[in-house]
């Protein structure tokens, strides 16, 4: 802390380890601070140990200024919310000695590129035996990330008895090269959690601990292997007693799925608070889970899709239609790449998209075919945007020129609104060859409020590509002119 801070005058005079100072000694800066009242001094403290650049024991700075504001920082203990952050260095019990009873995070998160093979060891040692030992009732959050397989077993163990005062829970493995977490993982209780996330965690007896959880905001199992697979069914049941929830995440490793399905509940439950929605597995999956929920104030969709030959996706159609914050997108993005495709819907000048869906699938006929599908079958919303961006994430060689133009045209056919098309030059080539096999007196039968082309690639001094004179010229001679541009510039530059 800066010297002109040391000073204090309420309470003890003498700063924690340091040589006693008079008040009167003082600088202005601190004789100012002093005289502040300990309220203001605890919101002051709140802002300063809630920044999100400070750690758990941010405070202990705090502590070692004055007596005061040690006496100030222990009398709020809620308030500053005061934590002892233990991560593994020397037993917890050498920690705990020398603060007050104030709750534990356990946190780690180690590898072997960064510290010793036996350093590591000895950490995730002490942390399991503090898991382990009679403080666990104390421990409110846990944060163990890249755990190695090697302790997995170990942890599991020390971690199958409730945990009382657990709030927080993220528990990562380095692979998915481990057992399931058995049913009496945190005793089969969590009554005060608020965040779970769980990766490459197998747990195929998690909606019943969930059913204990229902204070959860954030919900995150990613990675989730065959040996942890869970029905959308027992998800539901779980979700119908989370009436805090904002933040739902599940993601599969692989398309597996029960080849029978059993008939959905014709009971829906209501997920009052969940704003944000992402799903990563086959979309029978999450049809049969949206057939038993709503999600009335859903904010954010993040969907990647596992390739399927028939995209039947009634409930999403549904899910979006009646989601009121995408009714007020304009854009949207579609972006190719060497092993899927994505669509992104947006708003403004935002870059985060509030819609989100991918389809993975390396064979370009595949993605267009797959999207156009789920396009046309789910996506409400897109006769309302009004600009269009398609971009080629990585360059694809494999492209060829006589790719069958229909399914660049089922593709581009739900977007009627669009006014702005912006596209790289290597998607221009196909999409206007696509739109010259339009019939003269179709040629605006797709995209037909298109004004504007805007094209990576093109220079200022350089007349439009030859490759898209007679869409211009049709669309010219249809009434429906459309003007073409340098991506990044709006003024017109004729055919000639």
């Amino acid at each position: 802390m800066p010297e002109s801070l040391l000073p204090c005058a309420a309470h003890s005079s003498s700063t924690i380890g340091g040589p006693s100072q008079a008040s009167s000694e003082a600088s202005p800066c601190a004789r100012r601070i002093n005289a502040l009242s300990d309220d203001v001094l605890v919101d002051i403290f709140h802002i300063y140990v809630n920044n999100w650049t400070i750690t758990a024991s941010g405070w202990h700075t705090l502590v070692h200024v004055c007596q005061r504001w040690r006496y100030i920082v222990f009398a709020s203990p809620r308030r500053l919310n005061l934590r002892i952050e233990y991560t593994g260095k020397g037993p917890m019990s050498d920690m705990l000695d020398v603060w007050p009873a104030l709750p534990v995070v356990i946190s780690r998160d180690l590898t072997t590129h960064q510290f010793s093979k036996s350093y590591v060891d000895s950490c995730w040692g002490n942390v399991s035996v503090a898991l382990e030992s009679e403080h666990h009732h104390r421990i409110c959050a846990i944060e163990l990330f890249l755990i190695p397989t090697s302790h997995w077993e170990m942890l599991t163990v020390a971690m199958q008895k409730p945990f009382p005062q657990l709030t927080y829970l993220q528990f990562w493995v380095e692979n998915n090269a481990v057992t399931s977490l058995p049913a009496s993982f945190l005793g089969g209780s969590a009554p005060l959690l608020q965040i779970l996330s769980l990766r490459n965690c197998p747990f195929p007896g998690i909606p019943t601990l969930l059913l204990s959880a229902s204070q959860l905001v954030m919900l995150d199992l990613w990675n989730i292997p065959d040996s942890g697979f869970f029905s959308p069914q027992d998800l539901v049941a779980a979700l119908s007693v989370m009436s805090t929830l904002e933040t739902l995440g599940l993601q599969f490793q692989s398309p597996q799925y029960p080849a029978t399905r059993p008939p959905p509940s014709l009971a829906r439950s209501v997920v009052p608070a969940l704003a944000h929605l992402m799903y990563q597995g086959v979309h029978e999956y999450l049809e049969d889970l949206l057939t038993q929920i709503e999600a009335p104030f859903l904010k954010r969709l993040v969907i990647t899709f596992f390739m399927d030959l028939d995209f039947v996706v009634p409930q999403l159609h549904q899910l979006i239609s009646h989601a009121k914050s995408f009714k007020t997108c304009d854009r949207a993005v579609v972006r190719t790449s060497d092993r899927a495709i994505r669509f992104a819907v947006l708003r403004g000048t935002n870059q985060s998209p509030d819609l989100s869906l991918e389809i993975s699938c390396r064979a370009l006929d595949w993605q267009l075919a797959s999207l156009a599908q789920v396009c046309s079958s789910s996506l409400p919303l897109l006769s309302t945007l009004v600009q269009l961006d398609i971009v080629v994430g990585v360059p694809q060689p494999h492209w060829k020129d006589d790719m069958e133009v229909t399914q660049w045209l089922q593709l581009l056919d739900p977007f009627t609104a669009v006014n702005d098309l912006r596209l790289s030059d290597q998607v221009a080539r196909h999409v206007f060859q696509a739109l010259e096999e339009l019939a003269e007196e179709r040629v605006t039968e797709v995209l037909p409020a298109l004004q504007n082309v805007f094209l990576s690639g093109l220079q200022p001094s350089e007349p439009v590509p030859a490759y898209m004179e007679r869409v211009v010229a049709q669309r010219q001679l249809s009434g429906h002119p459309v003007a073409v541009y340098p991506l990044g510039d709006r003024r017109n530059y004729s055919s000639t």
